[in-house]
């Protein structure tokens, strides 16, 4: 595969950690399928090392989540090269390097958003991954405006490395969510691209609601595509054209919280997720009805999978519009 089999503009599914694993990939795909799912980001340090098979779990999937690119994070580019050589064997249809998460204790690494401070170590981390790839599939970049400030030298660079794709996160490492993603300097990049003359991908994220909305935005920057991320927490279907779910009543939305957590249970029964990671994703169905906030909290106190179950089998749906 290569993206540009993709359809123009296509919509990508944004890795999110500790949610976007399987289940909830699998969870969207039932509802609106993306054009391309992303995983959660995994360490190649990690991976590489004893403390290995902790990780397997955020990258498994199934042939419902294809096509599938594993984003990867770390610091040392031989860990790199050995993944991304690991990865393709694995059937991921591409390899994407995190270079945009803003946590602290990531930064702190010199890992991540930091690396827009050490361009060399990027440079050799792309370069790493690419060989590691061997042209078997593409290799991409997910990254900020810039650190502390936009900085648009940071993305000069990373358009003369020869990525497949480039996704582009709105807002600077400093301004971490807190300010609306600033789609002019997107769109920006984006007219950077030609300049360089690069066949490069350009995708924008940040507070894309919806399908509409991403088709928008491509639109007025002329994007190649859309990352949605938060978005799909406001609607499961955020990736069809006209979806249902404002209108859908509660009892169906219940419904599918159920498949979720039916699909959690026989996913993890070895109990590689603990039951709390369950927890975010409660208030995307158990909302806008009388009494919606004490039913979350009573599902939220469930201290295994068998009694949150229970607790749906016996739910009363006072106040629900079936």
């Amino acid at each position: 595969m290569t993206y540009t089999n993709l359809p123009k503009p296509f919509f990508i599914l944004a890795p999110m950690d500790d949610v976007t694993d399987t289940v909830f990939r699998r969870i969207i795909s039932s509802c609106a399928a993306p054009d391309l799912y992303f995983t959660e980001f995994v360490n190649v340090d990690g991976l590489q090392s004893p403390g290995r098979q902790k990780l397997m779990k955020k990258l498994r999937f199934t042939d419902a989540e294809r096509p599938i690119v594993a984003q990867i994070w770390g610091k040392n580019p031989e860990n790199y090269y050995k993944t991304t050589k690991e990865l393709v064997e694995m059937g991921f249809a591409g390899v994407d390097i995190n270079m945009g998460c803003p946590a602290k204790s990531e930064v702190k690494a010199g890992t991540c958003s930091a690396l827009i401070n050490n361009r060399p170590l990027a440079v050799e981390i792309i370069r790493a991954t690419q060989e590691g790839a061997a042209g078997r599939v593409p290799v991409s970049v997910k990254t900020r405006l810039g650190f502390n400030e936009v900085d648009f030298t940071w993305h000069e660079l990373l358009l003369r490395q020869n990525l497949d794709m480039l996704t582009i996160h709105g807002r600077t490492k400093k301004e971490m969510s807190k300010v609306p993603a600033n789609w002019q300097n997107i769109g920006h990049i984006r007219q950077m691209r030609d300049d360089v003359d690069v066949a490069t991908l350009i995708v924008g994220n940040g507070d894309v609601e919806s399908r509409q909305h991403g088709l928008k935005l491509t639109k007025e920057y002329r994007l190649d595509g859309i990352m949605i991320g938060r978005g799909v927490f406001q609607d499961p279907y955020a990736f069809t054209e006209t979806s249902p779910w404002q209108d859908m009543p509660q009892d169906e939305r219940i419904t599918l919280y159920k498949k979720h957590v039916e699909l959690f249970a026989n996913t993890w029964q070895e109990g590689e997720r603990p039951i709390h990671t369950l927890n975010k994703f409660c208030k995307i169905y158990i909302q806008g009805f009388d009494g919606a906030k004490q039913l979350r909290e009573s599902f939220m106190q469930a201290q295994n999978i068998n009694e949150l179950k229970e607790l749906l089998e016996n739910i009363q749906y006072n106040g629900i519009d079936k």
